[in-house]
């Protein structure tokens, strides 16, 4: 396969073939194509719409007061659903699957943007495949990501993916509308720096009653997800083996080429993080392990200085005084205190609670 870690959306028009109806026969073959990818080695991550579809159709599809939070509710009765049945259509693939829900806030804040990722990480290790929704149950205003196009796109950033497909229900993005301009023509690449007006403005809204995401919605978030080193795929959810085709590189639907490195994107993060005085200094042998690729693990750190809290950006230092590396941190300072140059095991005992076997995640570590 062309792309290794891979982030697919499926929207509510995907799921349901645009009736009202989830289309279960078509849910079971997208199962397919992404347990093809996963025993391919590809790691998987896949952001699904359809909650709140899954439960209107568990009630008959009622008639809601005005004054009933409805989507909230359907989404709470429709999301367990929908998760039963993926668990069950993928158990047939003999794969493990497992449920995130998330709302902005989980990626804003530093501490919630690393247990997230660090999930996401560990979940993936054990080759399970995250299904991720939007936590529409709790999710106020104020905290949400509005629909998932851009928590997808988020969600790549969060995991650095090589590709994130984007099915709908058209085969791409169009230079008009092509249910009301018959010389509408698809936009085969978008690869400026810049996605021109026109483009936007061929982008549109959202036709579909289920919905919340149009074209505009999806191309919004395929370039914020382009500026962080993920290339993006919008694509026709009903395309034969869509799936494995775009993973393959075959050149369907459009294609949104990244315009930096996920490498210079988590650069760019981590020299952006929170400022901190917080320096690690560690011996030679956990220098030699960070160069290596290893993480920072606690009985390697020989000194503590300055403040930080967990999820800042600390520099590392070796006893001589090279800096070799920046991170996040998974402990604050004051916290490190208690255990820094001991071994991983002593943590939880000597802490009296653990965030983790490193102090900074090889994952949330940039070379210098």
């Amino acid at each position: 396969m062309v792309f290794q870690r891979i982030v697919i959306k499926f929207g509510t028009s995907t799921l349901t073939a645009g009736t009202p109806f989830l289309e279960l026969p078509h849910i079971l073959d997208l199962v397919r194509q992404i347990a093809r990818l996963h025993a391919d080695g590809c790691e998987v991550i896949l952001v699904s719409s359809g909650a709140v579809a899954t439960g209107r159709q568990a009630l008959n599809f009622p008639e809601l007061p005005k004054f009933i939070p409805s989507k909230q509710m359907l989404s709470a009765i429709g999301q367990p659903r929908l998760m039963g049945i993926y668990d069950q259509f993928f158990r047939i693939y003999d794969k493990t699957v497992a449920q995130v829900l998330l709302t902005r806030s989980d990626l804003i804040d530093r501490h919630r943007y690393l247990n997230a990722r660090n999930t996401l990480e560990a979940l993936l290790s054990l080759r399970v495949i995250p299904i991720i929704n939007e936590n529409d149950t709790v999710a106020t205003d104020e905290i949400r990501f509005g629909d998932n196009d851009n928590l997808s796109a988020l969600v790549a950033n969060l995991i650095e993916a090589d590709l994130l497909v984007m099915l709908t229900d058209q085969p791409g993005l169009f230079t008009n509308d092509p249910r009301r301009d018959n010389g509408a023509r698809l936009i085969d690449e978008i690869n400026t720096p810049e996605i021109p007006p026109e483009i936007w403005q061929a982008a549109g809204g959202t036709n579909s009653a289920l919905g919340t995401g149009g074209m505009y919605t999806k191309l919004s978030a395929a370039d914020l997800a382009r500026r962080s080193g993920t290339t993006v795929v919008i694509a026709g959810g009903m395309d034969p083996d869509v799936l494995l085709r775009v993973a393959a590189g075959e050149a369907l639907g459009t294609r949104l080429t990244a315009l930096v490195t996920t490498l210079e994107s988590r650069k760019r993060y981590l020299l952006a993080g929170k400022k901190s005085s917080g320096v690690l200094q560690i011996d030679d042998g956990a220098a030699q392990a960070i160069l290596q690729g290893g993480s920072l693990l606690p009985v390697g750190v020989k000194e503590v200085k300055g403040k930080f809290e967990r999820g800042d950006t600390v520099r590392i230092m070796t006893l001589s005084g090279k800096e070799v590396a920046l991170g996040l941190v998974n402990y604050s300072a004051k916290d490190l205190a208690a255990f820094y140059g001991r071994q991983s095991a002593e943590i939880e005992r000597l802490l009296g609670y653990t965030f983790g076997d490193e102090v900074i995640h090889r994952n949330n570590m940039l070379l210098l």
